[in-house]
């Protein structure tokens, strides 16, 4: 698990496509502090297993399936990744809780400024547009933001300097692929939803409704 606190930005040193997976070489410094063979980093929001470090960078594998399912396929050397260690107990949970599973890809349209800051306008999937909602959490490349609105095909972020300055978001234009990973208590939800474990005139979760899901 993670928070979406992007620890640094590393760079892909190499991408070495192989029968069955790929495998990422990546530069970094502060994530490779305490991280042993086996850890998890999340790339870009994708959780990845370390399979070797040393000499200022970590390998790890990507299946197939996570390379159909987020952008990391579309990385070439020298892209810019976020980089965050996996969450300990003795963390704090300065963003929202992030699994590291891409539900998929979404593609930024525009970004305008806004105050110091600035507006991004990012086009999901429809499947995943039904789980992101105004001033809810959603991750970007492993960033965790919150939701300021939510369109016919897209939704917008607003992003304060510092990220922009910390994360990859800053140099990222009109175009670019993003992976998106929606909050994890609104997959629950919709889930249960479709299983008919809501009634569909309930309008919120109620302490005897946890207590039958085993909450």
């Amino acid at each position: 698990m993670f928070t979406g606190i992007i620890e640094e930005v590393g760079s892909l040193e190499r991408i070495d496509q192989r029968r069955e997976n790929a495998l990422l070489t990546i530069k970094a410094e502060k994530v490779l502090a305490s991280t042993n063979d086996g850890d998890s980093i999340a790339v870009n929001g994708t959780c990845l297993t370390v399979t070797s470090l040393g000499g200022g960078r970590f390998t790890a594998d990507a299946m197939p399936e996570t390379l159909r399912s987020t952008a990391l396929g579309a990385l070439t050397p020298g892209a810019p990744v976020n980089l965050e260690r996996a969450l300990t107990l003795s963390s704090r949970l300065g963003g929202h809780i992030v699994s590291g599973h891409v539900d998929g890809v979404g593609v930024l349209r525009r970004r305008a400024a806004a105050g110091v800051a600035e507006t991004l306008t990012v086009e999901a999937p429809p499947a995943l547009l039904r789980q992101i909602i105004p001033k809810g959490s959603v991750a970007l490349d492993g960033i965790s933001l919150t939701v300021v609105t939510v369109e016919a095909a897209a939704f917008t972020v607003a992003i304060i300097p510092h990220t922009l300055r910390e994360t990859t978001l800053g140099r990222a234009r009109p175009g670019a692929l993003l992976n998106l990973e929606t909050d994890i208590l609104g997959k629950y939800v919709e889930h249960f939803q479709k299983q008919g474990a809501i009634p569909p005139q309930e309008s919120s979760l109620t302490p005897e409704f946890l207590r039958r899901h085993g909450f």
